[in-house]
C-alpha cells in the first residue's frame, strides 16, 4: 500500500490540530513529556502534533518515547525521530529502565492488543505496564498523566441503550476469558486513580471508542479500515456478518484534539468519553466507504439479518467532554474517509503534505 508509517500526517490536519487547541499548549513551555505507546495510530497522531505546537509555538519542550525497537522506529519515522525535540527511550512498558531526569507530562498509550497477544497476556501487560508508567511519573516529578482507556470498559453495550454514557456500570464479565483487553483498561484505569488519590498525580482518563484517520491499520480487526482497503486495493468492500451492528466514528486529527485537551484541562480521575455520537450501521458504513472512495464497486454483505433481533452497538455519549471541555467532532466521517483514502493513495512523497 502506498501509504505507509514513513508517510508524514497531511499539515491540512495539522493545522486544523493547532487551530482547535489554542491557549493549551503553555502548560506545556519548557517542559518534558514522556510518551509510551508512540509508534501506534493515537502515538504517531500525538507525536506530530506535539512537534508541530512545539515548532510553531516555540515551546521548548522535549519529548522521550519508549520503544522496543529505537532502530525500526527510527526507520519508519523519520521526520519524527529526526526531531531535536525527540528522544527514543528502548525498553518494554513493564520493565523499561527509567529515564534520567524530571518531567512534567506522561502520555500512557501503550496497546495490549494485537496480533499473537492472548487475552490474559493483554490483561497482565496493562497491569505490569501501568504500574510501572505510574511508578516513573511518581519518581521523576510528573504533574499530569493521561491515559488512553477504551470503551470496553463497559463490556458489551445493550441493544437498547442507545449511547453508552460514563456512569454506566456495565462491565466486561470476568468468565469470559476472551475479554482481557477490557478488563486490562478497567484496571489500568483503577491504577491511576490511586496514584491520584495517594500521590497528587492528575490521572486524565480518555475512553476511546472507533476512530477514522491517516495511520489507521487497514489490515487489522477494524471494519472501517478494511472498508477503505477494499475500496482502494480490491474488486469488491465485503462485510463480514449482516452489516446491523451499529457503530460511530471521530476523525483522527479531532481525537487529537480530543486528548491534548482532556490532558491539559481534564479533571483529574474523572473519565472522558472520546468519539463520535453519528451513528450509523456497518453495512451503511460499507456503502459510504464505497460512495466517498470508489462509487463503481460493489458491497457484499456475508448474511441476512435475524428478523426481530436488535442490533449490537457500541455507540458513546460524548456530552460530558463537550460540556466540561468544550469539544466536538468537526469534521463529517464521509471527509474522515476520503482524507484517509487520499493519504494511502499519495504515498511518502506527497502523503503528508494535505
Amino acid at each position: 500500500m502506498p501509504g505507509s508509517s514513513t508517510t508524514p500526517l497531511p499539515s491540512l490536519d495539522l493545522d486544523h490540530i493547532m487551530e482547535h487547541t489554542q491557549g493549551l499548549w503553555e502548560d506545556l513551555r519548557g517542559g518534558r513529556v514522556f510518551v509510551t505507546g508512540g509508534t501506534g495510530f493515537f502515538g504517531r497522531w500525538m507525536l506530530e502534533s506535539f512537534l508541530k505546537a512545539n515548532d510553531e509555538l516555540g515551546l521548548d519542550a522535549e519529548l522521550v518515547m519508549l520503544t522496543r525497537d529505537p532502530h525500526r522506529f527510527a526507520e519508519a519515522a523519520p521526520h519524527v525521530t529526526g526531531h531535536a525535540a525527540v528522544t527514543l527511550h528502548p525498553g518494554d512498558v513493564r520493565t523499561f529502565d527509567l529515564p534520567d531526569f524530571e518531567y512534567t507530562h506522561v502520555l500512557h498509550m501503550a496497546t495490549e492488543a494485537g496480533p499473537g497477544l492472548s487475552p490474559s497476556a493483554s490483561f497482565r501487560t496493562a497491569i505490569a505496564g501501568t504500574e510501572r508508567v505510574l511508578a516513573f511519573a511518581a519518581l521523576r516529578g510528573a504533574r499530569k498523566l493521561l491515559l488512553t482507556s477504551s470503551g470496553a470498559v463497559y463490556g458489551p453495550q445493550p441493544p437498547d441503550c442507545e449511547r453508552l454514557t460514563e456512569e454506566y456500570l456495565g462491565a466486561p464479565r470476568p468468565e469470559d476469558v476472551s475479554v482481557g483487553y477490557g478488563h486490562g483498561k478497567r484496571a489500568a484505569e483503577y491504577l491511576c486513580s490511586v496514584a491520584a488519590a495517594e500521590t497528587g498525580l492528575q490521572a486524565k482518563i480518555a475512553r476511546c471508542f472507533a476512530f477514522v484517520g491517516p495511520m489507521l491499520p487497514l489490515d487489522a480487526n477494524f471494519a472501517i479500515g478494511n472498508f477503505i482497503r477494499d475500496a482502494l486495493y480490491r474488486d469488491r468492500i465485503e462485510v463480514a456478518g449482516d452489516g446491523t451492528a451499529r457503530r460511530s466514528y471521530l476523525y483522527a486529527a479531532d481525537l487529537a484534539i480530543w486528548l491534548w485537551t482532556i490532558l491539559f484541562k481534564g479533571k483529574s480521575g474523572r473519565p472522558y468519553n472520546v468519539g463520535s455520537e453519528a451513528e450509523l450501521s456497518i453495512s451503511d458504513l460499507a456503502g459510504l466507504v464505497a460512495r466517498v472512495v470508489r462509487p463503481d464497486i460493489p458491497v457484499r454483505i456475508a448474511e441476512s439479518p435475524v428478523a426481530g433481533t436488535l442490533p449490537a452497538r457500541y455507540v458513546p455519549s460524548t456530552a460530558r467532554a463537550t460540556r466540561e471541555l468544550g469539544v466536538q467532532g468537526s469534521l463529517a466521517l464521509d471527509e474522515g474517509v476520503l482524507r484517509t483514502a487520499n493519504w494511502y493513495v499519495a504515498g511518502p512523497t506527497r502523503g503528508g503534505r494535505g
